[in-house]
């Protein structure tokens, strides 16, 4: 999220947080797709990273693009960091390490998501390259330690940094050395809410083993295919991960809401300033719990929207839904991610097919599953056969998903053409993450150097 909303409408009900979310609710026909990628900034010369301040530099980037593109700059202080598109329909942020985001603009194919990522990686490369910078599209951070890592002089990820120690073992890592890709897409009303997130929510650690690709850390092997995706499962457990409540057929708005308002807050912000809230939950913060503490004491509609976004579960829900499962990845991956979901997801046939293939899958076997993939990819076992034979049937029904969906649109442009990384990981079964563990121990002689080299952008 690259801007934190100061909305003042003031809260006086559970009610109004539920009708928050439940305004999402919109037609078919306004749907529409909004892709984010991270990637690691890098110094060619020596893939070292690339620090806030300086003439070569994140706010130096921040800078250029500002100049380049007229959006407007987002500010934490004296500090740039963030851009907007005037018009609210897309963003440029940055992650606590440097891991520079583009949250693009809500569009209603992924021929129009990829020539955006691609026109926003050639605007970058062209600001980055007299400043000797690159890009990296991987799922974690393959060389640099915490220390070594840039800090972002951001006033949320302060907090955030001193909170995550206490609450779990990998949040740090979470924060500073991990980049992924996430769609958001939209829904109808709450039934269609509740079978896209059901369905998303069990099929979310297969997007993991699709598209891992973070088999480094330190410059050495870390025993795993998605790093990022073991580091979610103790990075703060109370607001991330599976929700149980989801599998039920009766969830609705108000389920997500009463989960998150017992969810410690991270802060309040007041007159520019952030207040570290992460002691109290936002159920006691709406009953009256920072009275004395802070001079606006009551909780208003930025406040509820800005602790939705500080929520972590494998499916986050806003006025739309986020996809937070799948590694970083290459270019081609920043397509093929939202055509997987949006495959299985906007074509109601296949969402329903989708529906009937997850219906009978248990909190406790996808749970399972979500523990096994990190390490075993593909290969893990799920009702005594290997995750290929499912990724094979899901990718089978977001395909035709896709081309059903084609049929009916003004273009007819065949939008499954974007899942061919995934045909490939088929073919091969091998993830991305495994061709990196190839080319380690073979040409690139055991070292992850050359990683910085043929997976830039």
């Amino acid at each position: 999220m690259a801007r934190d909303t100061t909305d003042q409408t003031p809260l006086s009900s559970v009610q109004e947080l539920t009708d928050y979310l439940a305004v999402g609710s919109k037609p078919k026909e306004r749907f529409r797709i909004g892709t984010e990628h991270e990637k690691f900034a890098f110094f060619r010369a020596d893939n070292s990273p690339v620090p806030y301040f300086g003439e070569a530099s994140i706010s130096a980037l921040l800078k250029g693009l500002q100049q380049k593109s007229g959006w407007d700059a987002i500010m934490d202080g004296d500090n740039m960091i963030g851009l907007g598109e005037p018009n609210g329909m897309g963003a440029i942020s940055i992650e606590p390490g440097g891991q520079f985001e583009l949250s693009g603009a809500p569009l209603e194919t992924i021929h129009e998501t990829c020539k955006e990522s691609n026109a926003h990686l050639a605007t970058l490369r062209e600001i980055a390259e007299p400043m000797g910078i690159r890009f990296l599209g991987i799922g974690g951070s393959p060389k640099w330690t915490l220390t070594e890592t840039p800090v972002m002089p951001k006033s949320r990820y302060e907090i955030m940094t001193r909170y995550m120690p206490k609450v779990g073992s990998r949040g740090l890592d979470m924060m500073y050395r991990t980049c992924t890709i996430q769609v958001n897409l939209d829904f109808s009303s709450e039934a269609d809410m509740r079978k896209k997130m059901r369905v998303s929510m069990k099929l979310q650690s297969l997007a993991t083993a699709l598209f891992a690709s973070s088999p480094f850390t330190e410059s050495k092997l870390n025993g795993l295919l998605s790093w990022r995706g073991e580091i979610w499962r103790d990075t703060d457990n109370n607001r991330s991960g599976l929700l149980d409540f989801t599998f039920r057929d009766d969830f609705g708005f108000h389920d997500y809401v009463e989960w998150a308002l017992d969810v410690p807050m991270y802060f309040v912000v007041r007159d520019g300033h952030y207040h570290d809230c992460t002691h109290v939950t936002f159920r006691q913060f709406m009953n009256g719990a920072l009275k004395g503490e802070v001079a606006a004491w009551e909780p208003t509609m930025g406040d509820w929207t800005n602790h939705l976004s500080t929520l972590f579960p494998d499916v986050r829900l806003k006025r739309f839904l986020e996809m937070r499962g799948a590694d970083g990845g290459p270019w081609r991956r920043i397509c093929g991610l939202p055509a997987f979901w949006v495959g299985l997801l906007y074509d109601n046939a296949a969402l329903e097919d989708a529906d009937m293939l997850t219906k009978d899958w248990t909190f406790d076997e996808v749970s399972a599953l979500r523990d096994a993939v990190p390490s075993q990819g593909l290969r893990a076992k799920f009702r005594g056969h290997e995750l290929y034979e499912t990724a094979r049937e899901v990718i089978a029904v977001s395909k035709a998903g896709l081309r059903a969906r084609n049929m009916l649109n003004k273009e007819g442009q065949d939008e499954s053409i974007f899942l061919a990384p995934l045909d490939e990981v088929m073919a091969k079964k091998a993830t991305l993450a495994e061709d990196l563990l190839a080319l380690y121990h073979g040409r690139w002689n055991g070292s992850v150097e050359p990683v910085f080299e043929e997976y830039q952008y």
